[in-house]
């Protein structure tokens, strides 16, 4: 386990200052592809993306992770669809169980390959076998625009038996009984409820939708705190480190560098587009010059919805390739 003093920018701060969180989590998206492209998915998955994680990439998270924060890194496997690359999920699940790297914390789905009671019976047995934590089924509004309710339920259930109710998490329960319409009414309701980030395919029309927000509301909502608070990381397939949810922000690339090197050398104040972002929010990327031309939109829903925006902004004129992209997450 490292120590906290590792990290570039931890070791020019004074006593109390808030620092840099050493990462002990990490989701692993397998891929973009998904069935379904739900409204409010922040890495803008769907049906007409790719991308496949490669076992060793995987690992080397996973190992990077053990020596980041000791023996007990929590890895969630997910996409886009996971079990789309039922074979590849397995593998990986297989080389982190040889290797001794510990279960994998979680495994989420949208349900949409339980098309028979028999083959979500065969792969939930094969999860259990390998010891994972925790199934994650999402409910909701905007996945059962694509994946039948029934389908879902069933997986449920079947999760439920073979794995026992408390490694089976359904993203939300409540909607397991009583959907609610996949239209906009609904999609508004769910996210009252269950507030979501306005960031990836998010802050298209859902976003509009409950946009309420002049720009100068937004002025001095900086995004330090989150950047040095947030204790996990998000791996794509192709090797791009976001932190958190942040999708479409790259903190560094696992093809160039392994994962404790990229929190070491992190410092939000000295990292370009990103130092802007802690200093002075999303408002601040409208004085960029390459932000040039923007037009406000009438009202935000915040600041992650201002953010996305300038941002898809700037990567369609092909601007700080090296921090935004990749392309996945802003189609």
């Amino acid at each position: 386990m490292v120590d906290w003093r590792q990290n570039v920018y931890n070791r020019t701060l004074k006593p109390g200052q808030p620092r840099v969180k050493i990462w002990n989590s990490a989701g692993l998206l397998l891929t973009y592809r998904c069935r379904a492209a739900c409204s409010f998915c922040y890495y803008s998955c769907g049906p007409d993306k790719d991308g496949l994680m490669p076992v060793e990439m995987a690992i080397g998270v996973w190992r990077s992770l053990r020596d980041l924060a000791g023996q007990k890194p929590k890895i969630h496997l997910t996409g886009g669809e996971p079990f789309l690359y039922w074979d590849r999920l397995i593998e990986i699940i297989r080389a982190a169980d040889t290797e001794g790297l510990g279960p994998v914390d979680m495994v989420e789905t949208n349900g949409s390959w339980a098309t028979s009671a028999e083959i979500a019976a065969e792969r939930l047995r094969m999860l259990d076998a390998l010891a994972v934590r925790t199934l994650k089924i999402s409910c909701d509004p905007f996945h059962q625009a694509f994946v039948p309710i029934e389908q879902v339920r069933t997986l449920a259930r079947i999760a439920t038996q073979i794995l026992g109710p408390d490694r089976v998490q359904v993203r939300w329960t409540r909607y397991l009984q009583s959907p609610l319409t996949s239209d906009m009414a609904g999609y508004i309701q769910c996210i009252r409820e269950y507030p979501c980030r306005f960031a990836g395919r998010a802050a298209g029309g859902l976003a509009r939708a409950v946009a309420d927000k002049h720009l100068d509301q937004l002025q001095g909502q900086n995004c330090l705190g989150y950047l040095l608070g947030t204790k996990g990381v998000h791996v794509d397939p192709y090797g791009n480190v976001f932190i958190g949810q942040c999708s479409g922000i790259i903190l560094g690339n696992l093809k160039e560098r392994p994962l404790e090197e990229i929190w070491s050398g992190f410092d939000p104040i000295k990292a370009s587009l990103i130092r802007v972002l802690a200093i002075d929010g999303p408002i601040g990327l409208m004085g960029l010059p390459e932000a040039s031309g923007y037009e406000p939109l009438p009202l935000y829903a915040d600041k992650c919805h201002l953010c996305t925006d300038l941002r898809r902004y700037l990567v369609a004129r092909s601007a700080y390739p090296q921090v935004l992209g990749p392309v996945e997450c802003y189609q």
